[in-house]
């Protein structure tokens, strides 16, 4: 069921989102600062590619940096990529087939908002093999 829910959502939105964050990744790299800013949203489009059978969870010793580097991300690039999900979300949930791909745009916006300290990780991994 996650591959058939992948391949629907790069069809609909994951794609042209994945190329969001690309974009967002290149403009970050540009200054040898933001690059930190601009890995952290290469991951988040690979991300945003294929979601379905992962999640975010908070990563352990992120400190202060990761707050300061999360306050700068929603200044530069994080508004207007949740703003994307949001709207795309709210499109999605239209149909009745759409909704789960809407609840899943709903999912990235935090951490399109906030990507510093949080890993990715398959949901087996996080919530244990079952």
């Amino acid at each position: 069921m996650r591959t058939l829910l992948n391949l629907i959502w790069l069809v609909l939105a994951g794609f042209w989102l994945a190329v969001g964050y690309a974009v967002a990744g290149l403009i970050c790299c540009i200054l040898i600062i933001t690059i930190p800013f601009g890995i952290a949203s290469f991951r988040i489009a690979g991300f945003a590619l294929w979601p379905f059978g992962r999640t975010i969870v908070d990563r352990r010793g992120a400190g202060a940096g990761s707050v300061l580097g999360n306050i700068i991300w929603v200044l530069l690039a994080g508004w207007w990529l949740a703003l994307g999900h949001l709207v795309t979300g709210i499109a999605l949930c239209i149909s009745i087939i759409g909704i789960p791909l809407g609840l899943a745009n709903f999912k990235l916006i935090p951490i399109s908002l906030l990507p510093l300290g949080k890993d990715i990780v398959s949901t087996d991994q996080a919530f244990g093999a079952r």
